[in-house]
């Protein structure tokens, strides 16, 4: 389905913000590896969290939701052998359930998507389990894998952080379980440490005990430990969030969004931060977000590995910055659903945007008069980039035609009734 994005004088309204994937996501997991039942209040709704909620039945977890709370019967450290698992285009989730896999004797993740997830590496997390006693068959790190597991083994951990900080996370949920003691290394860099942060906030909730350096990157992991059932809370989501606040930004604007917390540790609460250094009259308070745009922004520069996931949409309100701005430090955004940088910034072009990049960096120069779209986008299957695409599109003259935009249910299934809600001119046909 191809969203049909037309210029969009002004947005105005209120908004209760997504709940957040990634907390609903880590909180899943952690009730799912506990004997007993933990309940998850505000779960997200996305394509994402629903191949997870798909692969814990299949593990043995029994689920069952009302409109606002889950509850989760787990299986603790002994998840229900199965022969394949489908994660579908969910990359967190496939490399969370890779370590959990390892419980298992044999257990294939089939590959659904060859042209998003099956394109991406895995191979640091791989290399890492199969120095834990965990025999894995891959295609050059990439699925199908097959995991051949039962009894992995905790001790001296090294693993690379430089392409995902999803590999060390994953680790963290797994060596708890183990009978051994573990020490984690990460190599070379780690990626989105924040993002680390939410995990070990998730970890310590379920009554997880492990010691991190101050770096992140080093960690004593005691084995033989226990999730224990909880209740959890799911906060707002910022980076679909981040959408929404670049589009109000690049507008005039009188937009509301409540649920976001002033002190989560999501790393993307940057993007208030990246909006408000724009010159867009903004207020945060009390869980809420006001942005009163007037479509008058300056250049900023940031360092994007702070806040992955809000990126692009950032990118995406600078375009119509006066000056140049730059986003660095994002190489991490070239191994996701896909190369974020690239293949962002040429459908960028195509809509009349002036931008460069580098291995690892995005330069915008502004045009502050706008950019003229009228042009048909490929969104490469990606639901960051189908956002960001988006807020171009307000702001173009000719507007543009987002192919395959339906895949924004990825992560945010309501993004295109949320900006109609506010006054967008969007038509999915």
């Amino acid at each position: 389905m191809d969203a049909i994005v037309k210029p969009t004088a002004r947005l105005q309204g209120e908004l209760q913000a997504l709940s957040s994937k990634n907390y609903t996501t880590r909180y899943m997991l952690v009730a799912a590896l506990a004997d007993g039942v933990s309940r998850i209040k505000y779960p997200a709704h996305s394509e994402d969290s629903d191949a997870l909620r798909r692969c814990l039945k299949d593990l043995g977890a029994g689920l069952t939701e009302t409109d606002v709370e889950m509850t989760v019967h787990g299986f603790g450290n002994h998840p229900k052998p199965v022969k394949e698992l489908n994660v579908g285009n969910a990359g967190a989730v496939l490399r969370f359930l890779l370590s959990v896999a390892s419980l298992l004797p044999e257990v294939t993740f089939v590959n659904t998507y060859p042209d998003s997830l099956g394109k991406r590496p895995h191979d640091d997390l791989i290399a890492a389990l199969q120095t834990m006693n965990v025999r894995i068959d891959h295609n050059e790190g990439k699925l199908p894998i097959t995991v051949y597991g039962g009894q992995p083994k905790g001790g001296a951990i090294e693993v690379s952080g430089s392409v995902s900080s999803q590999f060390l996370s994953s680790l963290l949920f797994l060596t708890p379980l183990l009978k051994e003691d573990s020490e984690i290394r990460v190599q070379h860099d780690l990626k989105s440490k924040i993002v680390v942060g939410q995990t070990l906030e998730v970890l310590r909730d379920a009554g997880i005990e492990i010691e991190a350096s101050d770096d992140l990157m080093f960690y004593r992991v005691p084995g033989n430990q226990a999730y224990r059932v909880g209740e959890y809370s799911v906060q707002g989501d910022y980076p679909g969030s981040a959408a929404i606040l670049a589009a109000a930004a690049v507008t005039n604007s009188d937009v509301t969004v409540h649920r976001l917390l002033e002190n989560s540790k999501q790393g993307e609460r940057k993007a208030v931060d990246v909006i408000r250094a724009m010159g867009t009259p903004l207020t945060h308070e009390n869980g809420i977000v006001r942005v009163q745009g007037n479509g008058k922004l300056r250049a900023v520069e940031f360092d994007g590995d702070e806040f992955t996931d809000a990126v692009l949409a950032c990118v995406a309100a600078s375009v119509f910055a006066e000056g140049t701005s730059r986003f660095y430090n994002v190489e991490n955004l070239r191994y996701k659903e896909c190369d974020r940088i690239t293949d962002y910034l040429t459908e960028l072009r195509k809509a009349g945007a002036n931008v460069e990049e580098k291995r690892d960096e995005i330069i915008v120069h502004g045009k502050p008069e706008g950019v003229k779209g009228g042009v048909v986008i490929d969104a490469h299957y990606d639901h960051r980039v189908i956002m960001a695409l988006s807020v171009v599109g307000l702001r173009s003259s000719e507007g543009l035609v987002i192919r395959d935009a339906h895949h924004v249910a990825k992560s945010y299934p309501q993004f295109f009734d949320h900006l109609k809600a506010l006054g967008a001119d969007i038509r999915m046909e």
